[in-house]
């Protein structure tokens, strides 16, 4: 084991931040199986000794790995792989990346891809004129073959002629064609699951899920994805690091 704990050294002799380089060294060890989810990490004060590097230093590390939801601290416990695949909210990520990053495989099981006419909702969501043509996907997220989502999108045809070309990726595929989303307005919602839901997604009527509803944009503000999302609370999570902004309160004087 300590062979392993040294192979995530960082070295000072590289330009990259000795954090960040440990950061990017636990993450490859996480995927690589050296701690199973829900398994606790060593203590910061022993990672630091053995990999002899400052407190500061593992601890930002730590901190990171926590905002990208790959670890999850337990006051009074100590801190654990992420069982659930944790999606951060302050990045915009497609679910295929967030996914391999946490060494899960993603997948789709396609319910529907159709070439279809904008309905009244999506020409407001997405700024089209009457009768645009659309292309709709409704599929089942899964990671490791486990239902996570259900997710039905809308992309103006212009983006996506094409649904039935898109793979287990629609970014990927927008990526190529140079119409990768640069930001998105998220909004979520936590719900009960319908009886659609739950057989869709494996779980018991009513179970709690969290519903997002985002609308993407390109650099120029034009509306390219509407998609609506139905997501399994007990294999995925949001996480939101909340810092002060220009003008805000002082919380230490709280």
């Amino acid at each position: 084991m300590l062979e392993k704990f040294l192979q995530l050294r960082p070295d000072p002799t590289l330009s990259t931040p000795l954090y960040l380089q440990l950061a990017s060294k636990l993450t490859l060890g996480i995927h690589g199986g050296w701690w199973r989810p829900n398994e606790a990490l060593p203590a910061e004060r022993v990672l630091s000794e053995v990999l002899q590097v400052s407190r500061f230093t593992t601890r930002r590390a730590i901190e990171l790995l926590c905002e990208r939801g790959i670890l999850q601290r337990r006051h009074g416990s100590g801190t654990y792989v992420n069982a659930n695949l944790a999606r951060p909210l302050s990045r915009l990520t497609s679910f295929s990346d967030e996914a391999r990053q946490r060494g899960l495989e993603p997948g789709s099981r396609w319910l529907a891809r159709e070439i279809g006419i904008a309905l009244r909702d999506e020409c407001r969501a997405l700024g089209l004129r009457p009768n645009s043509p659309v292309s709709r996907l409704k599929r089942l997220r899964t990671a490791d073959n486990v239902v996570v989502a259900i997710e039905s999108t809308t992309v103006p045809a212009r983006f996506l002629p094409d649904p039935g070309a898109v793979g287990d990726s629609l970014y990927g595929y927008l990526a190529e064609r140079q119409a990768t989303p640069a930001r998105a307005q998220q909004h979520i919602q936590a719900v009960n699951a319908s009886a659609e839901h739950a057989r869709l997604a494996d779980v018991e009527p009513g179970a709690a899920m969290l519903y997002i509803r985002r609308i993407a944009y390109s650099d120029s503000g034009t509306a390219i994805e509407l998609t609506h999302s139905y997501y399994r609370s007990d294999r995925y999570d949001f996480v939101a690091v909340l810092t002060p902004g220009a003008g805000a309160t002082n919380l230490a004087n709280l």
